[in-house]
């Protein structure tokens, strides 16, 4: 009960405001910023409610349907934050603590309604075998984000942290389009202080090379490698249950779909980033190379961060953290994760990938309790392959649309379908080992995918995950978001220098070219 083909198809078909696509870079994007810089320089407020309206015609782009449920979201928990804000002032704790449980169920069941309500139906039906029914309602896009942004807000304000009175510069952080739709997720703290800044917005030449830099190096990873790389996933992902796929082909599979969505995502979040230093802003880092992590705690340090730190701040923590003990610790990790999982969709395959990832977290606590946290090269270079094939795995229940086509894929690549390489690979191992050992060709079916171009985008992704710095420590130096990361090699940082310029200008060219027939990004549908 994952997100159905059909809806897929549904979600593409109105599509029209994608930052890789011609509308977005050619129309909407220069008229937003002209009008902003020119608003910003002689009137600062209507600056910031500009850029509020521009941000809901973005939304409205994608499903002018839902814009007055964004909008019911957003008045709805602007006046709980600040009847919490004036209670916490009061100290009033008894009344914070109720209006903040009234004010989160109400978020909670409204995400509950449009996400969850056809699983939970469905499932209760499975399990009870009584015949329910209930309609599928279309998933508002970006619902997750904001619905959990908000949530952050008025957790903040009962803590005294934050408080609004100005429901346009509120509408704004909801609203703000770079991160509205896949994230990342604010802090209220964090980002209004750039918001009312004096001379927030202003035109500034420095920004805008540093924004549209990181832009262009997002845009490339989306249009260049990941919508590259995305036929070899779906050909594998969407095969008939009636083609018994060999070993090698489902790994090409599980590798490129592990590829795909590392550089949709993190193409994604660069764009954001981007967007943002562009007006001036700096959004919270969301991204940080996780596939170079020796470890699957390291992994979620850097994937998915802003999820990563409410998940902690406002569950985990929550449920206690580690603080009852061990037992109760790992207990929490499991719950934080499940929940985790299933914030990314209503199925079970995202519950098991959750799963999955809390039993990770677990085992890697437990063996840091064990061994200590001191790693020589070796054991560095051992947790990374481990780290990265756990993560592999767990993308295919992640990717399947459910549960029995994860555990086929899953059955082939662990050779339950007989051992299979492609010949390219037996044949070297055939010559040195002999026909006994290694008397397996690649099968392939020549239908799915071309194997040598295949080859060739996963090589080279896997090269410029593995060897390439991120564009955040490309450009450490010019702090372009919240967070600190380690500066790329001097040789290699960026400069606004024509070197860099004519190499940004190529990538652009390059993604404009290959552009048309665009693609959502993955975390849209989240």
């Amino acid at each position: 009960m994952a997100l159905s083909s059909e809806y897929r198809v549904s979600l593409h078909e109105y599509c029209t405001m994608l930052f890789n696509s011609y509308q977005f870079l050619i129309v909407y994007l220069p008229i937003v910023m002209i009008t902003l810089y020119l608003l910003a320089r002689y009137k600062p407020k209507w600056a910031a409610a500009w850029l509020a309206l521009a941000s809901i015609v973005f939304y409205g782009g994608w499903s002018i349907y839902y814009i007055p449920l964004l909008l019911g979201s957003i008045t709805i928990n602007f006046f709980f934050g600040k009847k919490i804000s004036a209670l916490s002032a009061a100290q009033q704790l008894l009344k914070v603590r109720a209006l903040l449980f009234c004010a989160v169920t109400t978020n909670l069941l409204i995400l509950c309604y449009y996400k969850y309500l056809y699983f939970l139906v469905q499932t209760i039906s499975d399990v009870t075998t009584i015949p329910l029914s209930v309609t599928q309602s279309q998933l508002p896009l970006g619902i997750s984000f904001f619905t959990f942004t908000q949530i952050a807000f008025l957790v903040d304000a009962s803590r005294r942290e934050c408080e609004e009175y100005d429901i346009c510069r509120y509408g704004l952080f909801v609203t703000y389009f770079p991160h509205l739709i896949a994230g990342p997720i604010f802090h209220h703290k964090e980002m209004m202080s750039q918001f009312t800044k004096p001379r927030a917005f202003n035109f500034n030449a420095y920004d805008i090379s540093v924004g549209f830099s990181i832009f262009i190096i997002g845009l490339s990873k989306k249009v260049l490698i990941a919508d590259r790389i995305a036929p070899i996933a779906d050909s594998i992902f969407n095969v008939s249950p009636a083609i018994t796929l060999t070993q090698a082909e489902a790994w090409y599979g599980a590798l490129a779909y592990t590829l795909q969505i590392y550089f949709d995502f993190s193409g994604y979040s660069d764009m954001a980033v981007g967007l943002g230093r562009m007006m001036g802003v700096r959004l919270p880092l969301n991204f940080s190379s996780p596939y170079k992590a020796s470890s699957i705690i390291l992994f979620w340090r850097c994937w998915h961060m802003t999820l990563s730190r409410f998940l902690r701040d406002y569950l985990y923590f929550a449920l206690g953290g580690n603080r009852l003990g061990r037992a109760r610790r790992y207990l929490n990790l499991m719950i934080t994760m499940l929940l985790g999982g299933l914030w990314h969709g209503a199925g079970w395959n995202f519950v098991l990938w959750g799963g999955l990832h809390g039993l990770y977290l677990v085992v890697n606590h437990g063996w840091l309790a064990i061994v200590g946290t001191h790693q020589g090269q070796l054991a560095r270079a051992v947790g990374w392959l481990t780290t990265f094939l756990a993560v592999t795995v767990a993308w295919v229940f992640f990717r399947a649309t459910s549960p029995e086509d994860a555990l086929r894929l899953l059955t082939a690549m662990a050779g339950g379908n007989g051992i299979c390489l492609p010949e390219f690979l037996a044949a070297p191992l055939r010559d040195m080992l002999g026909d006994a050992v290694i008397n397996a060709r690649g099968t392939f079916h020549n239908a799915l995918f071309d194997l040598q171009a295949s080859s060739m985008y996963i090589a080279f992704g896997m090269a410029v995950v593995l060897l390439l710095p991120n564009s955040q420590e490309l450009l450490a130096r010019h702090t372009p978001a919240l967070g600190q990361v380690e500066a790329a090699p001097v040789w290699l940082q960026w400069y606004p220098n024509w070197l860099w310029g004519t190499v940004l200008g190529v990538l652009l060219a390059l993604c404009l070219a290959r552009m048309g027939g665009e693609s959502p990004f993955l975390y849209f549908r989240f």
